[in-house]
């Protein structure tokens, strides 16, 4: 960062508190039941999911995961 945050002791105008709409802690650990399994897939889908892991600094396991996730609550409600 190049440039820096200049801090004044201007008049900030009227402040109003906000009600707390952030959940509980516990409620933000929704903890489902897992099942490990072990699947073959392309190399070229496993290297696609790695790069764009990398970009976006996360795991690509993780990727996947979301994905097949996504796609079993799609279509669990159209059944």
């Amino acid at each position: 960062m190049k440039n820096k945050t200049r801090y004044t002791n201007e008049p900030m105008g009227e402040l109003r508190i906000v009600k707390d709409f952030l959940p509980s802690p516990d409620q933000l650990v929704l903890k489902e039941d897992n099942v490990k399994v072990t699947i073959l897939l392309k190399k070229s889908s496993i290297d696609f999911f790695k790069k764009q892991a990398k970009k976006n600094r996360t795991s690509y396991q993780k990727m996947i995961r979301e994905i097949v996730d996504l796609y079993a609550s799609h279509y669990q409600k159209s059944v």
